[in-house]
């Protein structure tokens, strides 16, 4: 859940420090110095300014720094010394137990903390603030549309400052998606998962999109290298997905747009009794290089060792902008393969 009216002066641990000399009046009773000597008066009670505690929490969520957290639990090093904290501004102070101590509550929190003794001496006093969000946002909403061979999954009730993520392996791990859409096309995968998680780090609960449901189209992806399949312009974050065997290739095709480039190309599954399949990539509108390594943009074998790995790593950046993109999937071996490609767009730099 998000909160509007917040402050975080700091990022993260990096924490406020502002000095407040505690004023206590001594009460010592000076007694006669011996001959030759000025009288020295007591020191007096309260006046020793201790060392200040130092410290440190965990600011889970999506940044790191930026203090909105779902986990309350401060740590305190303040070593041999006792020490007290505050979440009123310094009206009432709780003596602290142990090394830490715990906030409750959602919403923003002033969080004043110093050392103590019991002789009445204390430390500057250590402000820090933070937003604590305990509550898991709302789930997805999700639309499916039909447009050319993509099947385009459109999610709403998006929380500001939060992401929404896809799961492809009945939730044992998550893949975060760029933009409001999820542009499908492909005819292997059966089912997806989808969420998001909000700024503190909160998930909502995972809804599963049946991609086998009869009255949506399972498109088989083009075998011609010079009529791939076209995916539907204008999403940033696509699902090529199929099975290729010997002799049955998949060619796909998609336009990166003006202002836009190519950010990221992954395989995301891989289910073969084969080691390795093999893709590559030509910047045109068809695939024409056939084996031809020296036409191809990237190339390379992908299979389960692959996975998650961006076949555009070591590309300039200068290279991947405006202009047509094929994909070619293959596999030489006998036994098919199924697969699934991630092509990430986002905004040029």
């Amino acid at each position: 859940m998000w909160f509007d009216n917040y402050f975080f002066s700091r990022p993260a641990i990096a924490l406020t420090v502002v000095t407040c000399l505690t004023a206590c009046a001594g009460s010592g009773i000076e007694k006669a110095s011996p001959a030759g000597l000025s009288p020295r008066p007591l020191p007096m009670l309260g006046a020793v300014i201790l060392k200040a505690p130092v410290l440190s929490f965990n600011d889970t969520g999506l940044s790191v720094s930026d203090g909105v957290t779902r986990n309350g639990l401060w740590a305190v090093d303040s070593p041999g010394m006792d020490w007290e904290f505050s979440l009123d501004q310094g009206a009432t102070w709780t003596r602290g137990i142990g090394s830490s101590f715990e906030v409750t509550g959602d919403g923003a929190k002033m969080i004043w903390v110093r050392a103590r003794d019991d002789a009445g001496n204390r430390s500057e006093i250590v402000r820090v603030n933070c937003v604590l969000d305990t509550t898991a946002p709302a789930a997805l909403g999700v639309a499916d549309q039909t447009e050319g061979v993509t099947l385009s999954l459109k999610l709403s009730g998006i929380e500001p400052g939060a992401r929404w993520e896809y799961s492809l392996d009945e939730q044992h791990s998550w893949a975060v998606g760029q933009c409001t859409a999820l542009g499908i096309l492909g005819n292997s995968l059966s089912r997806i998962w989808l969420r998001q998680v909000d700024l503190a780090g909160n998930a909502s609960g995972a809804q599963a999109f049946d991609l086998q449901n009869p009255s949506l189209m399972a498109h088989e992806a083009s075998g011609n290298p010079l009529q791939p399949s076209i995916l539907t312009p204008g999403l940033q974050t696509y699902l090529i997905h199929g099975e290729v065997v010997r002799g049955d290739a998949d060619y796909v095709r998609w336009d990166i747009p003006r202002g836009q480039k190519v950010l990221s190309i992954k395989l995301v599954q891989y289910e073969s009794q084969e080691a390795m399949a093999s893709y590559a990539l030509q910047r045109n509108t068809v695939f024409d290089a056939g084996e031809d390594v020296s036409r191809m943009w990237v190339y390379g074998h992908m299979g389960a060792r692959q996975l998650g790995r961006n076949v555009l790593a070591n590309i300039p950046k200068s290279q991947l902008g405006e202009g047509a993109m094929t994909l070619r999937v293959q596999q030489t071996g006998p036994l098919p393969t199924q697969y699934a490609i991630e092509v990430v767009l986002a905004p040029a730099d």
